[in-house]
């Protein structure tokens, strides 16, 4: 789309896009757009992560890919599976968006994701260049312009749900100005990221630090937890001169905000020398790594853990500046592989940085936001390649590890059948009958608040090949205790655990799939872990499951007494007593609007129309997501509704907000009427029943 003849307020399929111009900042134009709506966040903040940033040492991570808005710009999804994606947000405090425009809003896929894993998000304002020091002349002509724009830039970050602003210059990611607002919400932990590419007149740096306390003072008083972070480049003598590190020349800044990011060209003495600078505030400078290796300690690249471990030594935070080198130059093996051993130095240098803390239910498909297909309980209904970070699950936590050192390969792999949407956990090896191997794959603090928790996990897999979930809790006296779900019998291991729980199964809605459920009554600890357990059982075989493909695509068709292979498609843990309650489709107002038609000249109706729809009465009703389906009805001869292509349901995306809008939808002559079906989607993985789900029904009328 040419951002020439782009026209913000006319209806088109939704984008996420940057604000290019200060006029159109101070008028607020942005919110009168067609697309605003469809770029709220609709994820708010993981519970626990909305206060401030916890007191230690921390991870910031500027993605900086490509110049940004590429495949995640589509706010309803792509069509790139192999599309740029992070899932690594464990090792994550704070997440930055960039591009290279004026005022860079992140688009809501983005924020939706790092949310769900309790990770703050920044959006980017920066000047730069001739058109830069224009815009700065501007901005900072009053105290009362500088006020104004600092508001502006706030109700931006509060309105679309996301938690800062970010400002850089590609080629040397200097004078930028970070001014981050945490809204200490659970839907606006907003950050305020800005960046100054540009020297500054003397007498403008009153006005410039009338901006930074102003957006710090207006958010913290509205809001508590908020954050206002300054780039170094500007000096207080306004001269555009990076200090790398925390200094007098930058201090004051410092001193009226809540954090300093230092440019990236520092010396290995740096850090530490910051943090002394700092005193009591060390861990509010984040000191900057270029992964590209511009001139950067330690060369960034595959040696980006050096500079970590310097800066973890002089016990500061670190800035992570275009981790998206491993996608852009095309690292090998593939991208999947090379970016997980990637990150694997970020953890072996930095550690763990955060545990997922979450309330129950806790549910997870493992998609990553992209795929070669997309399921709804074991039944694929789209085929169709995509991408689409808001749909991304909670990601496992995978130890990395080299193809020799253990006798079983996990990945998530895309290609692989998907219990739910487009991921798994697929585990591939070799393994001796009466051996086992268990691996993590999460890790966090989940407090059980009832006796009575249930859990539920789907499993695919080849006829001796079995697959177990070990949980692990603490107790509040520090008591561990480890409990293995199972449906097969495992005498020969089962003394490795405090207790062997026997799952009962059921089968799927699609073939192959078992769903494993079971229950435990446990009051007073804390679940820390979960782990997969790949094993051989001693029961007799049951019925093949994977007869013709017992070892996946790449394995042949017979397999040896040792091959392994499962899938893991969803786990699930929530209390008794949980459950939904959709709706009834009657609670709900769905409309139609923007409705469009044109032809093509198999003599087939296009359609493009946005639905929306709300609770009537003023009601609100959470969820996960909405599925959107359509039903093409017929009309007969004698003019009554055909049934033949009732009910055969045509998937038509993912809607993370109370709107879809269906863009240039082909509708056959023979078709009189068309049924939207928008289909609730809970927060442990059910789904409404699209019997019983909220629809839109538009009659087609003749030419």
């Amino acid at each position: 789309m040419s951002q020439s003849k782009f026209d913000p307020k006319q209806p088109s399929l939704p984008i996420s896009y940057p604000i290019d111009k200060l006029e159109d900042l101070e008028s607020g134009s942005y919110f009168e757009s067609f697309h605003y709506p469809f770029n709220k966040a609709s994820v708010p903040i993981e519970s626990g992560y909305s206060a401030p940033l916890p007191d230690r040492r921390r991870i910031l991570v500027c993605h900086d890919m490509a110049g940004g808005y590429l495949d995640d710009k589509w706010v309803q999804g792509g069509t790139n599976a192999d599309a740029y994606a992070i899932w690594h947000w464990h090792l994550i405090d704070v997440f930055v968006y960039f591009s290279h425009n004026l005022v860079t809003l992140p688009p809501p896929s983005w924020t939706n994701a790092a949310h769900r894993h309790g990770v703050k998000v920044l959006g980017t304002f920066i000047t730069e260049s001739e058109k830069g020091s224009a815009i700065c002349e501007k901005l900072f002509s009053t105290k009362e312009s500088a006020r104004m724009y600092a508001e502006r830039l706030a109700e931006l970050a509060f309105k679309l749900g996301f938690d800062g602003w970010l400002v850089i210059k590609f080629s040397s990611l200097l004078a930028m100005l970070f001014a981050v607002v945490l809204f200490n919400d659970s839907y606006t932990t907003t950050q305020l990221q800005l960046n100054m590419e540009v020297e500054l007149q003397a007498k403008q740096i009153p006005n410039l630090k009338e901006f930074i306390k102003h957006l710090s003072l207006t958010t913290h008083s509205s809001v508590p937890g908020s954050l206002v972070i300054w780039y170094d480049s500007v000096t207080i003598e306004g001269d555009l001169y990076y200090q790398n590190e925390l200094n007098e020349h930058n201090k004051p800044f410092f001193d009226i905000c809540d954090g300093l990011f230092a440019n990236y060209e520092w010396e290995e003495n740096y850090p530490s020398r910051s943090a002394s600078v700092a005193g009591d505030r060390k861990f509010d400078v984040y000191m900057g790594i270029d992964v590209f290796g511009r001139g950067t300690y330690g060369g960034g690249q595959w040696n980006t853990n050096r500079a970590l471990d310097v800066v973890r030594k002089g016990d500061v935070s670190a800035a992570i500046f275009a981790p998206g080198w491993v996608y852009e130059t095309k690292q090998a093996p593939d991208f999947q592989s090379a970016q997980n051993r990637w990150w694997s130095l970020v953890e072996k240098s930095w550690g763990i940085v955060r545990k997922y803390l979450r309330t129950l239910p806790f549910y997870t498909n493992f998609d990553q936001g992209r795929g070669n297909h997309i399921s709804v309980h074991g039944d694929q209904i789209s085929e169709a390649t995509w991408c689409n970070i808001s749909s991304q699950g909670i990601q496992p936590l995978l130890e990395f590890a080299d193809s020799t050192a253990n006798p079983i390969k996990l990945l998530v792999d895309l290609k692989e059948a998907s219990y739910s949407g487009g991921g798994n956990i697929t585990f591939k090896g070799s393994l001796e009958k009466g051996s086992k191997f268990m691996t993590r794959i999460y890790q966090g603090e989940f407090i059980l608040s009832e006796s009575l928790i249930h859990f539920f996990y789907s499993v695919k897999s080849d006829s001796n090949s079995s697959l177990g979930v070990v949980l692990k809790f603490t107790s509040t006296v520090n008591k561990a205790m480890s409990v293995l779900l199972t449906s097969h019998g495992m005498d020969h291991v089962s003394s490795a655990f405090s207790k062997v729980i026997r799952t009962s199964e059921h089968k799927g809605n699609a073939p192959g799939w078992v769903i494993n459920e079971g229950s435990i009554e446990i009051k007073g600890y804390v679940l820390t872990e979960i782990h997969a357990l790949c094993y051989r059982s001693n029961a007799p075989p049951k019925e093949m499951v994977l007869k013709s493909r017992p070892l996946g695509p790449d394995h042949a068709a017979v397999a040896s007494s040792t091959d392994y292979f499962a899938v893991l498609g969803h786990v699930t843990v929530k209390t008794s007593n949980y459950k939904p309650d959709f709706p009834l489709s009657s609670s709900w107002l769905v409309d139609g609007e923007f409705i469009n038609w044109t032809s093509d000249p198999q003599d087939s109706r296009i359609l493009s129309v946005k639905i929306s729809w709300k609770l009537k009465e003023g009601k609100e009703f959470v969820c996960q997501n909405y599925n959107v389906y359509v039903e093409k009805l017929q009309k007969l001869a004698d003019g009554n509704q055909s049934t033949a292509l009732e009910h055969v349901q045509e998937y038509l995306g993912v809607a993370h907000v109370n709107c879809f809008y269906v863009s240039e939808l082909k509708v056959p002559p023979s078709i009189s009427s068309l049924k939207f079906i928008i289909q609730v989607c809970g927060f442990d993985g059910t789904i409404q029943n699209l019997a019983e789900s909220p629809f839109y029904q538009l009659e087609i009328k003749g030419p």
